[in-house]
């Protein structure tokens, strides 16, 4: 790392909360160097310009249009020019030293840093417990890669595909980056500025309607494995007992309806147990007046069958899903040995169409990449890095990164046309091997999907051997450019 204080771009995705003018004044008068530059976000899907206050802020406003937050944060990063980009929300208000704290944070971090995570302070009434609402909001202070206020390096966003936008609420999203992140051999580290976030005041039904994030935790459980609350240190959830009283419940009312009085009333037996069993524990933790007592009844018994029904949509959904992994020299660009230079990056004819097809289409789109320049040590990690940073500006963005820097006899597994980078880009992306298809331009690409259980399609250069046409033809399929491979990409899945 050079010398000098790290440049920052702070990110802040917004659907237009007051807050907002309050977190823009607290990075104006706080202390330190201002960021390069602020990026506002707005992620409303059409209404009138943001109102924001004056201030001595560089701030830029970006439109979303409504895709949620995870894709306002892309929007955000891919704009940032600074090795550094800071992500806060847009209700949180940073301390008055923040600007140095930050800067003090990510200066001097290794290489191998890709992450500092602030840390989350929630100020809570000191009279009495807090409210369901409230330890909700409490339990931010135990996410341990929240992005209410996390920087990143630029180049780490997207070497992984920066936050996958399949989240569509700001829910798991940023537990999913930084365990990619982590899987790609990088580190998080824990900064020393704080930010507060005041806590949530919800309706009645706010607690039901967070049940939703079970169907992201369909895709968390399709992406990291079963091991996946481990991974992110969080606990292991409810869903198991939510479903065994929605179970008692169900069967209950069935036995109920058929005439069968003593097994229904067992079964109802065992649902009202295990309902007041979860009401009574969360009225405990909290304040215990009238109005959040039957609330709590309430909500206890709307939940769990609330909670199963979106993780069944959520597990529905994430079986659906299916990917495109292209090679990238002779396929996505011109090829140039040992290629070094972002300059010298040029697009292969039909690349953007090709992938403005697939895109338009909801598949998701990946790069698989034997890069063996940087262990002969003809390019270092740094030029890999900026060439495929210039890859993704022109042709991106890529939902996944799957590079080999390995030399043919290191024995590794995942230089093609060994699968290991076809595996895991697929399983960084949440997607069965066999609902993904490779597009190369020589037989290891082939060779490489046929061994992962994925589909391949050829589209052959002057660098390809004849051979390898005709042994692809009889065990793959052959397009004459990158447009045609698509469709049929697309057939195939």
């Amino acid at each position: 790392m050079g010398g000098g204080q790290a440049a920052v771009t702070v990110v802040i995705p917004t659907m237009g909360r007051d807050s907002l003018a309050a977190l823009l004044r607290a990075l104006d008068t706080a202390t330190g160097p201002p960021p390069v530059e602020v990026l506002v976000v707005d992620d409303r899907n059409g209404g009138q310009p943001l109102s924001l206050p004056e201030t001595r802020l560089a701030v830029r406003v970006l439109r979303c249009g409504g895709r949620g937050p995870a894709a306002a944060r892309n929007t955000g990063w891919r704009a940032a020019r600074t090795e550094w980009v800071a992500f806060l929300d847009d209700d949180v208000l940073p301390d008055d030293d923040w600007p140095s704290a930050v800067a003090d944070d990510l200066t001097g971090l290794d290489d191998d840093v890709a992450a500092s995570v602030g840390r989350i302070v929630v100020p809570l009434p000191r009279h009495r417990r807090p409210t369901d609402d409230e330890r909700d909001t409490l339990a931010l202070t135990r996410s341990r890669w929240i992005t209410a206020d996390m920087a990143y390096r630029r180049a780490v966003l997207v070497e992984v595909g920066g936050f996958d936008e399949r989240f569509p609420r700001a829910y798991r999203e940023d537990a999913d980056l930084a365990l990619r992140v982590r899987q790609a051999g990088y580190s998080i580290a824990e900064g020393t500025r704080s930010t507060t976030h005041p806590p949530r005041n919800g309706d009645f039904w706010a607690s039901v309607r967070r049940q939703r994030g079970n169907a992201d935790n369909a895709l968390m459980r399709r992406k990291h494995g079963p091991g996946w609350r481990a991974k992110a240190g969080e606990g292991r959830g409810r869903l198991g007992r939510h479903a065994l009283t929605t179970l008692a419940g169900a069967a209950g009312l069935g036995l109920l309806a058929t005439g069968r009085s003593a097994p229904a009333a067992m079964a109802c037996g065992v649902w009202a147990g295990l309902t007041a069993q979860f009401a009574v524990r969360r009225v405990a933790d909290g304040p215990r007046t009238p109005a959040e007592i039957s609330r709590m009844a309430v909500t206890s018994a709307v939940i769990p069958p609330v909670a199963c029904a979106h993780r069944l949509r959520g597990e529905l959904g994430a079986a659906g899903h299916k990917a495109v992994l292209f090679d990238r020299d002779d396929t996505l660009i011109e090829d140039v040995p040992y290629l070094g230079d972002p300059e010298k990056v040029r697009p292969m004819p039909g690349a953007e169409q090709a992938l403005d097809l697939l895109r338009r289409a909801g598949v998701l789109v990946g790069v698989v990449s034997n890069q063996s320049g940087v262990a002969r040590g003809h390019i270092t990690r740094e030029e890999l890095r900026a060439v495929n940073e210039r890859v993704d500006e022109l042709l991106g963005p890529f939902h996944a990164w799957q590079v080999c820097p390995h030399a043919p006899d290191d024995g590794c597994v995942c230089r093609k046309p060994k699968p290991g980078l076809v595996l895991r880009a697929a399983g960084a992306l949440g997607v069965r091997p066999r609902r993904c298809v490779v597009i190369g331009d020589i037989g290891a690409d082939v060779a490489a999907a046929a061994a992962a259980g994925a589909q391949a399609v050829l589209v052959p250069t002057a660098r390809t051997m004849p051979g390898e046409i005709a042994e692809c033809r009889r065990h793959a399929h052959v397009a004459a450019d990158l447009p045609s491979a698509a469709r049929l990409a697309m057939e195939l899945l």
